[in-house]
């Protein structure tokens, strides 16, 4: 009896830990994002680079940030950035948008993805955190 309440307290505790396991963290998409720092800005204040400003990025339209000169590839790719076409897209830029201007390898690993985007996502479009 003991060994059986043991063994399912052991499977309740696994699956409430896993979901926290993979949960996103923006502190840590923040360090990942000083890879992103010599091209783009991000936060109040900020200004296009080499890349646009990534204020706002959930739900906004490729290619259309105001004063910022896209390729015609990113103005024509239809694609309206969310977490999963983010999650795609920064694995590997120019296969998601062939023609792309953004000329970085990507990001594999899908943690340090998932909490870039949790990082990036956590910025209104004025550069607020929300």
């Amino acid at each position: 009896m003991k060994t059986s309440t043991l063994s399912a307290l052991v499977v309740v505790t696994s699956l409430a830990a896993a979901p926290g396991a993979l949960a996103q963290d923006a502190a840590a998409g923040k360090t990942s994002f000083n890879k992103c720092l010599a091209c783009h800005a991000i936060g109040e204040g900020a200004k296009n680079k080499v890349g646009p400003v990534l204020n706002g990025l959930d739900g906004r339209h490729s290619g259309s940030v105001e004063g910022y000169s896209y390729s015609d590839a990113n103005k024509n790719s239809g694609i309206t950035w969310n977490k999963d076409v983010f999650l795609e897209y920064i694995k590997d830029p120019k296969a998601k948008i062939p023609g792309t201007k953004m000329i970085f390898a990507g990001i594999k690993n899908e943690k340090e993805a998932g909490d870039l985007w949790a990082y990036v996502a956590s910025f209104d479009k004025d550069g607020k955190t929300k």
